[in-house]
């Protein structure tokens, strides 16, 4: 099986397995960013991560954690397909010869190469996604400004049937596609840097084919980290722009959500769900690498 072949395959197997530890963790940092801001005086509607997590069990069951998630499963093999495939080629191009490691700094620029890649793809998945992760937290919601439309999608097809529909064609599914390349290509070039460097530091040297599951699973999880260190606000963005209303935007673009969110809620507003996001992020990528690592030594 040729090289790219089994990216393919282990960047898939990983990628379902990240997608199934991390979904809940995910819904919970979208109905954080998404809320409403709250008038004066009042609370908001959730009061943080916990709250989130019991208001949606309470009127939706457990599932309400899983809600959205059709869209990712469906474009999982896609989506991982590319990031891991994309970052091997990147490798092959840049090794000096057959068999030698790369720098940290050569994996850097690879997982930014296929960050830039990914970003086609994660764009119209999150906006699916993340409508449906949100139109719980605006349904009944009275309050000014709110970004988040009436409750009115029922399901992942439902969601690009009215974006194409009503919002653009399919220029309307690449809403957030700036915010998105903000986020994926230096997230993933610091992810990946993170991953091979801590993999080498529990080695003690660049041979890390000896290494167990379980410091897979403690690089995967730095990695993870590393991922949100500094891109966070960038997803913040995002996902305001992602699920704010067509014909009566609040936002104009990425720099005015920026602003505005600055503006009206401090460093902070940019962080909204950051708790989660982290809580997500280490135990979801420990699992996709172990995954992609274990799949991609199987296939020899």
């Amino acid at each position: 099986m040729a090289d790219a072949a089994k990216d393919l395959a282990s960047g898939t197997v990983g990628g379902a397995a990240q997608l199934i530890v991390g979904h809940p963790f995910d819904t919970i940092k979208v109905k954080l960013q998404s809320q409403p801001a709250p008038a004066p005086g009042q609370p908001p509607r959730y009061r943080g991560a916990i709250d989130a997590v019991k208001q949606t069990v309470a009127s939706e069951g457990p599932k309400g954690l899983y809600k959205g998630m059709g869209a990712p499963l469906a474009t999982v093999a896609a989506f991982n397909a590319v990031l891991f495939t994309v970052r091997g080629q990147m490798e092959g191009l840049l090794r000096s010869e057959p068999g030698v490691p790369l720098t940290i700094s050569q994996q850097f620029v690879c997982g930014a190469g296929a960050g830039f890649a990914v970003s086609f793809l994660a764009c119209p998945t999150e906006l699916i996604k993340c409508r449906l992760q949100a139109q719980g937290a605006g349904a009944g919601a009275s309050t000014p400004g709110s970004v988040v439309a009436a409750v009115k999608y029922g399901g992942p097809m439902d969601v690009a049937r009215h974006v194409l529909r009503s919002e653009g064609g399919a220029r309307g599914l690449f809403k957030g596609l700036f915010p998105t390349f903000a986020r994926e290509v230096p997230g993933n070039a610091t992810m990946f840097a993170a991953y091979e460097a801590f993999k080498r530091f529990l080695a003690g040297g660049s041979d890390t084919s000896s290494l167990g599951q379980g410091s897979l699973i403690m690089a995967g999880g730095v990695a993870g980290a590393s991922f949100w260190g500094f891109v966070y606000p960038t997803d913040v963005v995002k996902s305001v722009l992602q699920v704010d209303d067509y014909k009566n935007p609040k936002y104009k673009g990425s720099m005015d959500a920026f602003s505005k969110i600055l503006k009206a809620e401090g460093v902070k507003g940019l962080y909204k769900g950051f708790g989660p996001a982290m809580a997500r992020s280490v135990p979801a990528n420990a699992a996709c690498f172990l995954a992609y690592e274990i799949t991609r030594s199987s296939l020899g």
